[in-house]
Protein backbone atom coordinates (compact mmCIF):
# COMPACT_ATOMS: atom_id res chain seq x y z
CA UNK A 1 0.00 0.00 0.00
CA UNK A 2 1.24 3.21 -0.85
CA UNK A 3 1.83 6.41 1.29
CA UNK A 4 -1.03 8.16 -0.76
CA UNK A 5 -3.04 5.06 -0.47
CA UNK A 6 -2.54 4.73 3.67
CA UNK A 7 -3.37 8.75 4.16
CA UNK A 8 -6.16 8.21 2.19
CA UNK A 9 -7.45 5.62 4.18
CA UNK A 10 -7.17 7.30 7.18
CA UNK A 11 -8.74 10.03 6.32
CA UNK A 12 -12.01 8.32 5.60
CA UNK A 13 -11.74 6.70 8.77
CA UNK A 14 -11.31 9.84 10.58
CA UNK A 15 -7.24 9.25 12.08
CA UNK A 16 -4.78 12.15 11.91
CA UNK A 17 -1.92 11.24 9.98
CA UNK A 18 1.14 11.72 12.23
CA UNK A 19 4.60 10.28 10.47
CA UNK A 20 4.77 7.46 13.44
CA UNK A 21 1.26 6.41 12.45
CA UNK A 22 2.45 6.42 8.99
CA UNK A 23 5.10 4.15 9.73
CA UNK A 24 3.21 1.89 11.65
CA UNK A 25 0.63 1.58 8.60
CA UNK A 26 3.36 1.54 5.86
CA UNK A 27 4.53 -2.26 7.48
CA UNK A 28 1.53 -3.53 8.76
CA UNK A 29 -0.48 -2.89 5.65
CA UNK A 30 2.15 -3.38 3.14
CA UNK A 31 0.29 -6.79 2.50
CA UNK A 32 -2.07 -9.18 3.78
CA UNK A 33 -0.34 -10.11 7.00
CA UNK A 34 -0.47 -11.03 10.74
CA UNK A 35 1.64 -9.31 13.17
CA UNK A 36 2.20 -8.82 16.89
CA UNK A 37 3.28 -5.68 18.51
CA UNK A 38 6.20 -7.08 19.16
CA UNK A 39 7.15 -7.85 15.74
CA UNK A 40 6.02 -4.45 14.42
CA UNK A 41 8.39 -3.31 16.93
CA UNK A 42 10.80 -5.19 15.74
CA UNK A 43 10.44 -3.89 12.00
CA UNK A 44 10.38 -0.44 12.92
CA UNK A 45 13.60 -0.66 14.57
CA UNK A 46 15.28 -2.48 11.88
CA UNK A 47 14.44 0.38 9.53
CA UNK A 48 15.80 2.80 12.47
CA UNK A 49 12.51 4.08 13.35
CA UNK A 50 12.58 5.26 16.99
CA UNK A 51 8.67 5.53 17.38
CA UNK A 52 8.04 4.31 21.00
CA UNK A 53 6.45 0.72 22.43
CA UNK A 54 3.62 3.05 23.87
CA UNK A 55 2.85 4.59 20.61
CA UNK A 56 2.80 1.80 18.43
CA UNK A 57 0.22 -0.13 21.27
CA UNK A 58 -1.89 3.37 20.98
CA UNK A 59 -1.68 3.37 17.30
CA UNK A 60 -2.52 -0.27 16.73
CA UNK A 61 -5.38 0.13 19.04
CA UNK A 62 -6.93 3.26 16.91
CA UNK A 63 -6.45 1.09 13.84
CA UNK A 64 -8.90 -1.49 15.56
CA UNK A 65 -11.17 0.80 16.68
CA UNK A 66 -11.69 2.62 13.39
CA UNK A 67 -11.46 -0.53 11.13
CA UNK A 68 -8.20 -0.34 9.81
CA UNK A 69 -6.91 -3.54 11.22
CA UNK A 70 -8.81 -6.21 12.56
CA UNK A 71 -8.00 -7.31 16.41
CA UNK A 72 -7.45 -11.19 16.66
CA UNK A 73 -6.78 -12.53 20.45
CA UNK A 74 -5.12 -15.91 19.57
CA UNK A 75 -4.49 -16.36 23.97
CA UNK A 76 -5.80 -14.43 26.46
CA UNK A 77 -2.14 -12.45 26.71
CA UNK A 78 -1.50 -12.80 22.61
CA UNK A 79 -3.09 -10.46 20.21
CA UNK A 80 -2.73 -9.92 16.54
CA UNK A 81 -3.19 -7.37 13.89
CA UNK A 82 -4.62 -8.53 10.62
CA UNK A 83 -4.33 -6.28 7.65
CA UNK A 84 -7.41 -8.56 6.20
CA UNK A 85 -10.22 -6.80 7.86
CA UNK A 86 -13.15 -8.83 6.43
CA UNK A 87 -14.44 -11.55 8.77
CA UNK A 88 -12.19 -14.89 7.99
CA UNK A 89 -11.03 -17.81 9.56
CA UNK A 90 -7.53 -18.56 11.01
CA UNK A 91 -5.02 -21.49 12.07
CA UNK A 92 -3.05 -20.51 15.25
CA UNK A 93 0.39 -22.65 16.02
CA UNK A 94 1.07 -22.36 19.86
CA UNK A 95 4.67 -23.86 18.95
CA UNK A 96 5.51 -21.29 16.22
CA UNK A 97 3.15 -18.39 17.64
CA UNK A 98 2.02 -18.33 13.64
CA UNK A 99 -1.03 -16.98 13.08
CA UNK A 100 -2.23 -18.25 9.14
CA UNK A 101 -5.48 -17.80 7.46
CA UNK A 102 -7.95 -20.52 6.44
CA UNK A 103 -9.81 -20.55 2.98
CA UNK A 104 -13.35 -19.65 3.26
CA UNK A 105 -14.31 -22.87 1.25
CA UNK A 106 -12.79 -25.19 3.44
CA UNK A 107 -14.83 -23.95 6.63
CA UNK A 108 -18.58 -25.29 6.52
CA UNK A 109 -21.26 -24.96 9.27
CA UNK A 110 -24.15 -27.63 9.00
CA UNK A 111 -26.18 -25.93 11.84
CA UNK A 112 -25.67 -22.81 14.45
CA UNK A 113 -27.03 -22.41 17.45
CA UNK A 114 -29.79 -20.42 17.94
CA UNK A 115 -29.23 -16.83 18.50
CA UNK A 116 -29.75 -14.91 22.20
CA UNK A 117 -33.08 -13.31 22.24
CA UNK A 118 -32.73 -9.48 20.62
CA UNK A 119 -29.87 -10.07 18.83
CA UNK A 120 -28.62 -10.90 15.17
CA UNK A 121 -25.21 -12.64 13.39
CA UNK A 122 -22.79 -10.07 12.96
CA UNK A 123 -19.88 -12.40 11.52
CA UNK A 124 -19.02 -15.87 12.25
CA UNK A 125 -15.02 -16.56 12.51
CA UNK A 126 -13.46 -19.56 13.87
CA UNK A 127 -10.13 -19.46 15.32
CA UNK A 128 -8.53 -23.91 15.18
CA UNK A 129 -5.31 -23.64 18.08
CA UNK A 130 -2.79 -26.22 16.50
CA UNK A 131 0.44 -27.35 18.07
CA UNK A 132 2.98 -30.06 16.26
CA UNK A 133 2.85 -33.51 16.64
CA UNK A 134 6.37 -34.23 18.13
Amino acid sequence: MSRTDILSMFDQHGILPTPQRVEIAEILLSRPQHLSADQIIERLRVAGSRVSKATVYNTLNLFGERGIVKEVMVDPVRKFYDSTTRPHHHFYNIDTGELRDIPDAQVSFSELPELPAGTSEESIEVLIRVRGNG
